[in-house]
């Protein structure tokens, strides 16, 4: 026994060999992978094709590596596709860095300073479009006010927004647009009010003029006007806030356009280098611009993508700044992430929390330094508490269980990972050169070449959000025709809100001196370019507005800044719009469209049809009356005729329907001309004699879901 246990004991010992087992070569294994598909194409089946142009492979192995240059670079060291820090999130773990869109500074900061409590580690305050744009609340701004963000008007507004919270300790950022020395002036205006150390200052004040123009096509002033703004604030900050950032680069209005991943790095890239160029040439140097541009992407559902997206970005930035004469520490990149807006919903609007999280878990593979993560009603209104709360659990969640902190890239050195990086950062990059072909990114996009590349992207998309070879769970599939959607803001709230504003306003004018604030204005207005920062600072101090301000730096422009926009959108809207029309009808009938479905036969006969045309029609909100089957098509004509129905899907395989679908449509129209007679599936060799015979169209895996059912509606 005693020997049994020894010799057990030695086998354990030995080193484990696979040696005596083959090891299959690629070829191999795609032989075995072919036979297998017994047929099918390999490329069709296997090859998966993305909007990036990107061939995705099956299998990837260690030759796939060959000729990729970063894939020996450890964490913290350039390029940086692994990251810019050698400890990654041991040293510093991402920022939880929660967008608060409420319009008032009163509920920003009662739901700042409770999210503060509860995991929330920075500040991000979105401002209205009415303070992007530079306009105050008694300005002609329609429903701009509270529009997307925050209202702020002056210092005082800013003090109630950040009431009970220290911004010298608290990372923040502020999306500034074009505004970025208004806003800097009523924040340094506030922290010399309160006493506190300007140099202590650390977050981004992000001026994204370029961002805002793809955005919204629109500038209220001439974009040099903007780059001298810009360059002036930078230029303050090297001396009196050195941790400020100064300049924001986002992909958000890109990727919500429906770009791909690589459209939005290419357009990115193009952007901060426009901002790089123009900033240097009014005076700073390029170590002292390139470290104050935060970068924002978004984060989409396509996981191994995004991860590679962000470790592209910081590959090509390095390489830019470098050919810049930058040094390695400026060559960089602060990333903040943001989970996409493109690919949300109104329907089932809680599997927009499942969207969210895993979109996260790709930010932090992926290397951010701080995030948003989106609460799942964001797209419709105000977040709830329960809402911000799951969101930003989620943060806490991978940080504290799923222990992302205590990693260095995990998945440094993935075949697949560091091959897909590559190939993202060399289509970007040629993205990015096409552009500086155009004269650069503002070029571009007055010439609308960047709404048009994304037009293009953003129709495959809808091309395959119809045909449902794009997935939306709950809305173009596994619809629950139940469900409530999320309801948006009326514009009579948002009416009623600037009205408020105003009112608000007006009191606010009553108690400062308006005497001294237009000195301070006038003085302003006459401020030699190295001291305008200091001269709005003190114009906000003595009680200027934010849009006032703005007005007085632009006081001498001319004309505004005017383009077509990406056309932004969400990918689910065009199957949200059938559902409203659903409920529409069913408000003016007492019921919803109802569709019979003709089962015919046994129920292993037609079940497999009948659940798809349950599916399908559901997410267009009709209502699919089944049944277990009928034995003959009199039963089923009778049984249709009595459901009320305007629309017959016929359900059953395609050996029975040359006997079935003839008769049994001419039965249907024999009773009620008008009716729509549909077949669940698509043969081939009989689709013209099923037309021939009444068959008013066909639905199939492939078919086009969307543009059926619009169809079917006109028909109400």
């Amino acid at each position: 026994m005693a020997n049994q246990i020894q010799n057990k004991t030695e086998a354990q010992g030995k080193a484990i060999s696979f040696e005596e087992f083959p090891t299959p070569s690629y070829e191999e294994w795609r032989q075995t992978a072919e036979k297998a598909l017994k047929g099918a194409s390999f490329e069709k089946r296997l090859i998966t094709k993305t909007y990036e142009d990107i061939d995705l492979q099956p299998m990837y192995q260690q030759n796939a590596l060959a000729g990729v240059s970063h894939a020996d670079s450890p964490p913290g060291f350039a390029p940086y596709a692994r990251g810019t820090s050698i400890l990654g999130y041991q040293e510093k773990p991402w920022e939880v860095t929660q967008e608060l869109r409420y319009a008032t500074p009163k509920a920003f900061n009662e739901a700042l300073q409770a999210d503060l409590e509860r995991g929330q580690t920075a500040i991000n305050l979105v401002l209205d479009q009415a303070a992007l744009m530079g306009e105050d609340a008694d300005d002609d701004v329609g429903d701009d006010i509270g529009k997307g963000g925050v209202s702020i008007d002056h210092v005082k507004d800013l003090e109630q927004a950040l009431e009970g919270v220290d911004i010298t300790k608290t990372h923040f950022l502020i999306q500034a647009g074009a505004e970025g020395i208004p806003v800097a002036a009523l924040l340094v205006a506030l922290m010399q009010k309160q006493g506190k150390d300007i140099q202590a200052l650390d977050g981004c004040i992000g001026m994204d003029p370029l961002g805002t123009l793809a955005r919204d096509g629109h500038l209220p002033r001439p974009l040099n006007g903007v780059y001298d703004g810009m360059a002036r604030l930078t230029h303050w900050t090297i001396d009196n806030a050195p941790r400020l950032l100064t300049i924001s680069v986002q992909g958000h209005p890109y990727h919500d356009g429906g770009a791909s991943a690589t459209q939005e790095l290419g357009f990115v890239l193009a952007t901060a280098v426009e901002y790089l160029r123009q900033v240097h040439l009014r005076g700073p140097s390029i170590d002292e611009v390139a470290p104050r541009i935060l970068f924002s992407f978004s984060l989409g559902s396509n996981f191994f993508m995004e991860i590679a997206k962000l470790r592209a970005a910081r590959i090509t930035w390095a390489r830019i700044v470098k050919a810049f004469g930058g040094n390695e520490a400026s060559q960089k990149m602060s990333i903040h992430g943001r989970t996409s807006a493109w690919n949300k919903t109104l329907y089932d609007p809680h599997v927009n929390m499942l969207r969210a999280t895993t979109e996260a878990f790709s930010g932090v593979l992926g290397g951010v330094d701080s995030m948003h993560i989106s609460p799942y009603d964001e797209i419709a209104k105000e977040p709830d508490d329960f809402s911000r709360r799951v969101a930003r659990n989620a943060h806490t969640i991978l940080r504290e269980e799923a222990n992302l902190t205590n990693t260095i890239d995990p998945i440094g050195g993935s075949w697949y990972l560091e091959s897909l990086t590559d190939t993202i950062a060399k289509k970007a990059w040629s993205i990015f050169q096409d552009i500086e072909k155009e004269g650069g990114m503002f070029e571009a996009l007055e010439k609308g070449i960047v709404q048009q590349k994304i037009s293009e992207i953003a129709d495959k998309r809808a091309s395959d959000a119809a045909k449902r070879k794009a997935i939306f769970v709950g809305t173009n599939m596994y619809a629950n025709i139940n469900d409530n959607p999320l309801k948006t803001i009326s514009r009579e709230d948002a009416l009623a809100l600037q009205a408020q504003r105003t009112k608000e306003l007006v009191a606010y004018r009553k108690t400062i001196d308006t005497s001294a604030c237009q000195s301070a204005l006038d003085k302003l207005a006459k401020a030699e370019p190295a001291d305008v920062v200091g001269a709005a600072i003190i114009a906000a101090t003595a009680g200027a507005t934010l849009g006032e301000i703005g007005k007085t730096l632009a006081a001498e422009d001319t004309f505004d800044t005017i383009m077509k926009p990406v056309r932004i959108h969400r990918g689910a809207e065009a199957y949200e719009a059938l559902r409203q029309v659903a409920e529409n009808y069913a408000k003016n009938n007492g019921h919803r469209p109802k569709v019979f479905s003709a089962n015919m036969g046994p129920i292993p006969q037609h079940k497999a049809r009948a659940d798809f045309s349950r599916g399908f029609f559901e997410v267009g909100g009709f209502d699919v009356i089944g049944n277990n089957g009928f034995d003959t098509i009199e039963k089923a004509a009778k049984a249709a005729k009595e459901s009320g129905a305007g629309i017959v899907v016929i359900c059953s395989t395609d050996k029975t329907y040359p006997d079935l679908v003839p008769p049994l449509t001419g039965l249907l129209k024999g009773d009620n001309p008008k009716i729509t007679v549909l077949l669940a599936g698509y043969p081939k060799d009989h689709v013209d004699a099923f037309k021939q015979a009444g068959v008013d169209d066909f639905i199939f895996l492939g078919g086009n879901c969307l543009g059926l059912i619009q169809k079917l509606q006109k028909t109400l």
